[in-house]
């Protein structure tokens, strides 16, 4: 474990490995129904885009970027909701920490494709609003953005 220079690293927690599992499943389901409710908002705003009066009037790039962002939110949400489903279908099959491990790794994945999904809604409505040029350099820097606040910035914390 790492700490700040200076400081005592922390105490180790005195738990059991199930204890251990059972409390980093605990919370990772807690950040993920967080990361959900995102997920949620999102693709209802796609939906509904779908049926504004100005819909007809996107061009073909337009449709393709609501396409490709609107199925890149509906998987988002299956791979984000994964963990629930594992804990669920092995619940009291002790693979608890397994179910962590999966849970974690379909987290990870979660995130990747949700900055996807944000950054294609960014694009669409970018290009919409202030045309392609623009909506491509915006969304290269949204992108930019995430990838160091939620990839970048937890690496370098680790390696430390």
């Amino acid at each position: 474990m790492s700490h700040e220079p200076g400081q005592q690293p922390p105490a180790p927690r005195s738990e059991s490995p199930e204890e251990r599992a059972d409390r980093n499943l605990v919370e990772l389901l807690q950040e993920l129904r967080v990361v959900q409710t995102g997920v949620q908002i999102l693709f209802a705003f796609l939906l509904g885009l779908a049926f504004t009066s100005r819909f007809p009037q996107l061009d073909a790039f337009q449709r393709t970027a609501y396409v490709v962002t609107l199925l890149l939110t509906v998987v988002t949400s299956a791979v984000l909701a994964t963990p629930v489903a594992l804990h669920r279908g092995l619940f009291h099959r002790g693979v608890k920490p397994r179910i962590v491990a999966l849970s974690a790794r379909h987290a990870q994945i979660g995130l990747a494709l949700l900055t996807l999904a944000l950054n294609g809604a960014v694009l669409l409505l970018m290009d919409v609003v202030l045309g392609r040029t623009a909506a491509i350099v915006i969304t290269t820097v949204t992108t930019a953005i995430f990838a160091s606040l939620w990839f970048l910035l937890p690496w370098t914390v680790r390696r430390r």
